[in-house]
């Protein structure tokens, strides 16, 4: 008996402290679950109007099956680093899902018409257009791409923020930001609104300016062109930012503002942690963030308003459905 570990002692890699946790499927594991399964019913019923239904369903299958698969390798060694894992493949999936929605939403008649005619009622002008013409300087375009490159390691950021300080409120900021970002995703699956970038280029500069919105009706739906950025084209994150359009961008998710939405969830997330430095460190980030939708065209300045709302009220709602006690972990004296 004297060579068994007693039931509660802890492994090497789990560190002091640690505690074996929640032993099903994770919150935010069954937010993707479920997202999979709506959207797989949306794919069955509607495969005659897709164009790559069978890949569809295929890749809904294997995220499905990394999900359990991933749980299984928990199960089997339940550290902070197999949760880590579970977390981080997720969040790496985000990426992919995010074209996923053009596949679905392009079935649709595009509605950029009706949101560039509420911009122009609201304004006057297209802000989109304007925004960058105003403030041509090298900085400005620099401090906005900046912000916009950003997106996703404000998201990094924030999580390994928790993992490492918070450890036992992981999974509930994980599952908050998941949660968002399937919500949007489930909207952009339903609303077909392409945002500044890919509309003006569709209709031409010339009726933008004159304030002319034509209904282009399923016209994304056999075309993806975009109007390259606008900006310091020789600049360091000018260029990051059109080698992301070019890899992955899509004619899709302009309303609301994702970007704006789980930006604005990252810097409720950095309060709630109660960090400062964490705080204040992400803020000009945010900003710039904000204020680039609109700059590089990709969004009208309604989607980054819409940005804003959805994301305080999806990170409210994500806190109420989640809101029990944090998950066993390492103290907060230990896990520092």
């Amino acid at each position: 008996m004297g060579n068994r570990r007693k039931k509660n002692a802890t492994w090497p890699w789990q560190g002091k402290g640690w505690t074996a946790e929640h032993k099903g499927l994770l919150p935010f594991e069954w937010v993707v679950l479920g997202y999979i399964a709506f959207t797989l019913l949306i794919v069955l019923f509607t495969s005659t109007k897709l164009v790559n239904p069978e890949a569809m369903i295929w890749g809904r299958i294997r995220v499905g099956a990394m999900t359990i698969l991933l749980w299984a390798a928990y199960r089997m060694l339940p550290c902070k680093l197999t949760m880590f894992v579970r977390v981080g493949a997720q969040m790496a999936m985000l990426a992919w899902w995010y074209p996923d929605t053009y596949e679905i939403n392009r079935m649709f008649p595009n509605l950029d018409h009706v949101f560039a005619t509420w911009e122009q009622q609201l304004f006057g002008f297209q802000p989109a257009l304007e925004f960058a013409r105003t403030f041509p300087s090298p900085i400005v375009s620099e401090l906005m791409d900046c912000g916009y490159a950003a997106y996703y390691p404000m998201i990094a950021v924030v999580l390994l923020y928790y993992f490492f300080q918070r450890y036992g409120d992981l999974q509930k900021a994980a599952f908050i930001i998941l949660g968002s970002f399937f919500a949007y995703y489930t909207i952009y699956d339903l609303l077909p609104v392409v945002g500044p970038t890919f509309y003006y280029k569709a209709i031409g500069l010339q009726h933008v300016a004159q304030g002319i919105f034509p209904n282009v009706g399923d016209y994304f739906n056999h075309h993806q062109d975009c109007l390259p950025a606008p900006g310091y084209t020789q600049g360091f994150f000018y260029g990051l930012v059109e080698d992301a359009k070019a890899a992955g961008e899509r004619p899709t998710a302009a309303f609301p503002s994702s970007h704006v939405g789980v930006g604005t969830i990252c810097m409720l997330l950095a309060w709630r942690s109660g960090s400062r430095k964490l705080l204040f460190s992400l803020l000009p980030f945010y900003v710039f963030l904000c204020m680039a939708t609109v700059y590089i065209q990709a969004h009208y300045v309604i989607d980054a308003i819409a940005g804003v709302v959805t994301g305080v009220v999806f990170y409210g709602v994500g806190s109420l459905l989640n809101s029990s006690k944090p998950t066993p972990g390492p103290s907060r004296r230990e896990g520092r």
